[in-house]
């Protein structure tokens, strides 16, 4: 696998929220700059042999937006 991508949506509660698509890693963070940190802290977790660890991190943000009209 040279490549992991992570859904990142914005937390209910404050903050961010990732998950990795096709794997069982998930991680939160309050700010997208300490959830970069933290999503490459999860992944070199998951993934112990530095081989077989993804060379690319790929965040796809999904930001809902509510407009009144």
């Amino acid at each position: 696998m040279t490549e992991i991508i992570f859904l990142v949506e914005d937390d209910p509660e404050g903050g961010y929220v990732a998950r990795a698509m096709g794997e069982s890693i998930f991680t939160q963070a309050d700010s997208i700059e300490e959830l970069r940190e933290m999503v490459k802290d999860a992944v070199r977790c998951h993934y112990d042999d530095e081989a077989n660890r993804p060379k690319i991190i790929r965040l796809h943000i999904v930001h809902d937006e509510v407009i009144a009209s």
